[in-house]
């Protein structure tokens, strides 16, 4: 791992076919057990990060729960600064350190609506958000460890620049199909497989009918 930046854990949940979600974006593939895994793991990270898409699909609150344990400062990707106030993260911002990371190109009405929240605004990037240059100021800002809990899209962002130390993904006995429905991993895509990211399995947990990959650098 760089200096530069923290260590980056991928986590999801997917379908037998690779799929975060069905085409309408039901993402309920966990269960209560695996649910309370994904918590606890997040009770151990410094920070949790989502593009906007999840938060306006999901809303959901990137907290720990059921388990003894300090929530992660939670960090949204949202150029746009677009973000509805009635997102469940803005409501709990005062409870919970919240990141919004926007680029330069924000307009000024967004960002007076978001400073009416008690959270913090990262402007990081022109146009679109400098992955590498935020993995940097939240290295600065003591953020040791990053989970990423991103769509397929936010995932692409870190996957193709090789950021991913660890990941650890339950493989959920559904099968959903449909070509609109998002996937581990969206975005451009490798040309080749031997520029892709290459992963190494550490270990296999099996949990009634699902089964956990750990793979790491």
């Amino acid at each position: 791992m760089e200096s530069y930046r923290p260590h980056i854990i991928l986590s999801a949940a997917v379908s037998l076919d690779g799929k975060l979600a069905t085409r309408t974006g039901d993402s309920e593939l966990s269960t209560k057990k695996d649910k309370i895994r994904v918590y606890k793991l997040r009770s151990k990270v410094d920070a949790i990060l989502v593009g906007k898409n999840t938060v306006e699909i999901d809303d959901p609150l990137l907290t720990v729960r059921g388990i003894k344990g300090k929530n992660p400062i939670r960090i949204i990707l949202d150029s746009k600064a677009a973000i509805r106030p009635s997102s469940q993260i803005l409501r709990t911002s005062s409870k919970i350190p919240t990141i919004i990371v926007v680029t330069k190109m924000v307009k000024k009405k967004n960002l007076d609506k978001l400073k009416k929240f008690p959270v913090t605004i990262q402007i990081c990037g022109n146009h679109k958000i400098n992955i590498k240059k935020l993995l940097k100021i939240l290295k600065e800002k003591k953020i040791k460890n990053l989970l990423v809990e991103g769509g397929g899209i936010t995932n692409w962002a870190f996957v193709k620049e090789n950021l991913i130390d660890e990941a650890i993904i339950t493989i959920t006995p559904y099968i959903l199909g449909g070509n609109s429905s998002p996937t581990l991993v969206d975005g451009k895509g490798f040309s080749v497989i031997k520029k892709s990211t290459t992963l190494k399995l550490k270990k296999t947990t099996k949990m009634k009918n699902e089964v956990v990959l750990y793979y790491e650098k």
